[in-house]
């Protein structure tokens, strides 16, 4: 761990505090294999001289030692420190949610997804609601949907409700199914489907906008009870390196929730958040909430969705699935609705973030932001979530269009197993094509997801170099072409997030102004083998010049 050499207990308070101490207005960090990026590429230094302020004064080697004599100096021991790395899609409530419901995520059978489900249900005798998350039918050994009998089997009298990992399929008892007044005569909303046997029977299973029909109804927490999650989510977070997080998607509570932890000094992290929807929250916020609470929050673009996930084959198809000749996946807006949505949150001055996954998803998005930005880049930057099957002919449209990709590296290396089944081996080449998208111009911003895929960005800063599993497979990557080198995808956590969210001119990189977020971990990510990538472990997170996170023995 760090060496911390100060002439006083007190005084070692006071720098971790970012007070005005005499003699101790910048802090040196030596000795240390620092790396950031920058808009002229990777740079390397060995001392990093940051303020009580909180920013960085500058990187460079030994001679900063004579520069500032008076400076506190933190002995890095040979470690090796990173610019903090930046989540740019996932969902901070939902992980927090997670850490406190079931969670199903790996279970290999419908067997055990059950036998967790009995386990659980018996731990939470007096819980109205059983809820959880992380089935994943494409690891079972059938590959089939469960239903709602195999549920009812082991907890018939209260409601159960499980999200698929991806969160866009949902799988009910019966019970739940009541309270909610579905049955076999009601109706598949737009954007939506209910799962139905081949005798016309609903199953259980609810697939994106029909999702809501039992979501709607479920019970929803206290204010209390959501603080209490979002903590629980940040404090994991910054323990695995994570100084920003663009939440994609909240509501007004969460909104609410976020400019109060804001005013007490409770984040610990920085959250740039995406307003769920071009509706009611959005006319409620009004406009951009922009460095908000010592730059620890935004609340500046908006989040749609224009179709649902592959692994439930929701997601927009130009053509049928190659799995399934009938099914084209749940476009959730016409081309009118989605442009005009788009065209409501940029003329209010919100960044625009849409979901799409399928090809026909993600064209339509395309063909919106064209039409609303008048066929030119716009300064807000708008956002493609996820950019995941692209018609190869669509891929240089972001780079005309100034389009962000923000893509998620894991969910390749997750798919891998059923992607190509549901595409096909042509449209696979448009899909998770992260070096075709960088070599058409485009930005890409990477992220997690989370708590679709695991939080740990040195899980997806593995997946973008080796294209592999994290069990090393297949050999050699898949579709290993598209892959990233380790300074890319470091970029893609940490500069290229930063400019995705319009604040690279203060964050993404150790820059002389920029805030001094960074981490301390325990191996040199450029210089070990890329299989030990994703078991880099953090020693010590910074964010603004204060530690928020250090490990402890035994960790």
């Amino acid at each position: 761990m760090l060496t911390k050499k100060y002439a006083s207990p007190a005084l070692a308070l006071a720098v971790l505090l970012g007070s005005c101490v005499a003699g101790a207005d910048n802090s040196v960090l030596h000795d240390i294999r620092g790396y950031t990026s920058s808009d002229d590429g990777l740079a390397a230094f060995t001392v990093l001289v940051f303020n009580d302020a909180g920013r960085v004064v500058a990187t460079g080697d030994s001679a900063l030692l004579t520069a500032y004599p008076e400076a506190t100096r933190l002995d890095g021991e040979g470690k090796t420190v990173l610019p903090g790395l930046t989540d740019a899609h996932a969902h901070v409530y939902g992980l927090g949610l997670l850490k406190a419901n079931l969670d199903l995520t790996g279970s290999p059978s419908v067997e055990d997804a059950i036998s967790r489900i009995a386990t659980y249900a018996a731990s939470k005798p007096h819980s109205r609601w059983l809820l959880g998350r992380g089935w994943n039918q494409v690891l079972w050994p059938v590959q089939e949907f469960p239903n709602a009998a195999h549920i009812d089997a082991v907890v018939g009298d209260r409601p159960v409700w499980l999200r698929r990992i991806d969160g866009h399929a949902g799988w009910a008892n019966s019970a739940a199914l009541r309270l909610a007044g579905i049955d076999d005569n009601t109706a598949d909303p737009v954007g939506g489907k209910i799962v139905r046997d081949e005798n016309g029977h609903a199953t259980g299973v609810l697939i994106d906008r029909a999702m809501s029909m039992i979501g709607a109804i479920v019970p929803a927490p206290d204010k209390r009870e959501f603080r209490s999650t979002i903590h629980s989510a940040i404090e994991a977070l910054i323990a695995e390196g994570i100084t920003s997080v663009h939440d994609a998607g909240i509501d007004l509570v969460n909104a609410e929730i976020y400019l109060s932890m804001a005013d007490n000094d409770e984040l610990d992290l920085r959250i740039y958040a995406m307003i769920g929807g071009a509706g009611e929250v959005l006319d409620a916020i009004g406009k951009p909430i922009r460095r908000y609470g010592n730059d620890r929050l935004e609340i500046a673009a908006v989040k749609i969705y224009a179709d649902g996930a592959l692994g439930s084959r929701g997601a927009a198809m130009l053509e049928p699935y190659s799995d399934d000749a009938e099914n084209r996946g749940l476009p959730f807006w016409t081309q009118q609705e989605l442009d005009a949505q788009v065209n409501k949150a940029n003329s209010m001055g919100f960044q625009v973030g849409v979901h799409a996954i399928g090809d026909h998803g993600n064209r339509q998005v395309l063909n919106a932001f064209e039409t609303v930005q008048g066929g030119k880049p716009s300064p807000l930057r708008n956002r493609v979530e996820h950019a995941q099957i692209i018609s190869l002919q669509d891929i240089p449209r972001f780079s005309e269009l100034g389009v962000i990709a923000s893509m998620q590296a894991t969910h390749a290396t997750s798919d891998k197993n059923m992607a190509e089944d549901r595409v096909g081996p042509e449209r696979i080449l448009g899909a998770y094509a992260w070096r075709r998208l960088l070599d058409s111009g485009a930005i890409l911003a990477n992220g997690s997801d989370f708590p679709v895929e695991y939080s740990n960005p040195f899980h997806g800063l593995y997946a973008a170099v080796t294209r592999r599993g994290r069990d090393g497979e297949p050999e050699g990557g898949w579709y290993p072409d598209q892959s990233l080198t380790r300074s890319e995808a470091l970029h893609s956590f940490t500069l290229a997030a930063a400019y995705a969210a319009r604040q690279e001119d203060r964050l993404g990189s150790l820059e002389p102004g920029k805030w001094a977020d960074f981490i301390v971990v325990d191996r040199d990510y450029f210089e070990i083998p890329e299989s030990e990538i994703d078991d880099i472990r953090v020693l010590q997170t910074w964010v603004g010049g204060q530690m928020v996170y250090e490990m402890g023995e035994g960790e």
